[in-house]
């Protein structure tokens, strides 16, 4: 397993050691030494596994409170993946990173706490499975404006299919006056 870093300090890019011959592959997708043996010491609670159909878009979510951390990766098909620095106090605030995700490449994306992330399908339809350090909770539930101008993501699709939550999802500005005190 090779572990890369992003220009996003948290934010890194898996990828794993894939044994292939002419019967498939193998890989492992997690092997809790080897991550510790990298730093990243997380006790994952929940998996997720979503299916979305070509130009969804889903995001850019995240769970107020403690936050969660996540290990992203797609089964099938393609996807946009992007995580968005939502952390009041980091020097990378509001700075956004993307990354294709893709059954063929294999990589994964480890999200630290105080991300926002969301993601489009570039296939036909994707897979992604997703590790989480906790369990949801819907009142923890957020979101930020997939297409929020202060953001300025550059999404590779011109007319993404969006939920109703995602498309009345609060303002980057709105989000940081709930996190930061207003200076007088």
């Amino acid at each position: 397993m090779e572990v890369e870093k992003t220009p996003l300090e948290g934010l890194l890019i898996i990828h794993p050691r894939v044994f292939a011959d002419p019967r498939g592959f193998l890989y492992e997708s997690y092997n809790e030494a080897k991550f510790r043996q990298a730093g990243l010491n997380t006790d994952w609670r929940q998996d997720n596994h979503t299916f979305s159909v070509k130009n969804s878009l889903r995001g850019m979510h995240f769970q107020r409170g403690e936050g969660q951390v996540k290990l992203v990766r797609c089964t099938q098909g393609r996807v946009w993946d992007v995580a968005v620095d939502i952390r009041p106090e980091s020097p990378t605030l509001g700075q956004w990173f993307a990354i294709e995700l893709s059954a063929e490449n294999k990589r994964m994306l480890y999200l630290a706490r105080g991300f926002a992330h969301g993601y489009v399908v570039l296939s036909d339809g994707a897979e992604i499975i997703y590790k989480c350090s906790s369990v949801y909770h819907g009142e923890l539930e957020d979101q930020i404006k997939w297409d929020d101008p202060r953001i300025g993501i550059d999404w590779p699709v011109r007319h993404p299919i969006i939920s109703e939550r995602d498309q009345t999802a609060q303002s980057f500005s709105h989000y940081l006056a709930t996190v930061r005190p207003r200076v007088a």
